[in-house]
């Protein structure tokens, strides 16, 4: 497959991806940000703008500065519109390979982008506007493409992705320390019924955060996207050595996974930041091996946070 293809292929899963889990975030904090004063609403929205891997662009960055950064900002690929948009970019460069319903599917979310009020009530039918939509692309992704190396990219990218927004949605429990309950988190990752429905009993912070790092059935824990990351690297390369790995993103993700599945201690809460730093960083260090050995170039697509 032609780099330009694969490329574009990874970044569509990718952008679509961070899209969704950007939405996620945002949807489940915009109460109560909207109900703190002003001087609260000012270092929150700071804090939660720096958790998404960006910078603000002024001192005077409140709720509504917040909402362009995050929802509307279509020059940023951090924010929801600037994801889509890339997606959709890289879709028509990709042409001849994605289907024609994925196609539509993204040009068509790509004209509604404009179509949704700014404030606090418009951004909330927003995010879960974009939560459909993006649920959309990826199931005319699985039903309409052949699973060939073509969709073997757009599921590792929208896997690393995953990875990725899981680790910075449980980073923002850190810069929430009144108000945002676990339940809330779980939520925020489409988490509490099965979470629920797995414990079947009373449960703290520390199960949910357990359920979230290291589930291995629910799609949105780390361990299950990092190891859909690891399969979908195994089949892209299937070549094989009696000892270690040619790989080096295989190498990484496999890493990062096992350290995650076989770690265990009685301070989880404690060790959180510390692990959600580690998986951002394996993400990232996965991307970047994988522009090198597939797409022929450094990483120049990562958060704006981490090439800055």
């Amino acid at each position: 497959m032609l780099s330009r293809i694969a490329e574009s292929l990874f970044w569509i899963g990718r952008y679509v991806e961070r899209a969704d889990g950007t939405a996620r975030i945002l949807d489940v904090h915009l109460e109560r940000l909207n109900h703190l004063p002003p001087s609260e609403q000012h270092s929150v929205a700071q804090e939660l703008l720096g958790v998404m891997g960006a910078r603000p662009d002024k001192e005077d960055f409140g709720l509504t500065e917040l909402l362009h950064a995050l929802a509307y900002d279509r020059s940023n690929a951090t924010s929801i519109a600037g994801s889509l948009g890339a997606a959709r970019e890289n879709a028509r460069r990709a042409r001849e390979t994605v289907s024609s319903s994925l196609w539509e599917c993204l040009n068509t979310t790509y004209y509604g982008l404009s179509q949704h009020r700014k404030d606090v009530v418009g951004t909330y039918r927003f995010c879960n506007w974009v939560l459909e939509r993006t649920a959309m692309v990826r199931g005319l992704a699985d039903t309409t493409m052949s699973h060939d190396e073509g969709w073997l990219f757009m599921v590792l990218g929208r896997s690393l992705e995953r990875a990725d927004m899981t680790a910075r949605m449980l980073s923002t429990r850190e810069v929430h320390t009144a108000g945002m309950s676990w339940v809330n988190m779980l939520r925020c990752a489409g988490a509490y019924e099965s979470f629920l429905r797995t414990r079947r009993a009373a449960f703290d912070e520390r199960h949910a955060a357990e359920f979230l790092l290291m589930d291995r059935l629910f799609p949105r824990s780390i361990v299950y996207a990092l190891r859909d990351a690891d399969e979908a690297l195994a089949k892209l390369d299937p070549s094989d050595t009696r000892v270690g790995f040619i790989n080096d993103a295989r190498r990484i993700v496999g890493q990062a996974r096992t350290f995650l599945e076989f770690h265990r201690t009685d301070d989880l809460m404690v060790e959180l930041p510390e692990h959600m730093e580690r998986v951002q960083k394996a993400v990232a260090q996965t991307s970047d091996a994988v522009s090198r050995k597939y797409f022929n170039k450094a990483d120049e697509q990562a958060w704006v946070g981490e090439v800055s």
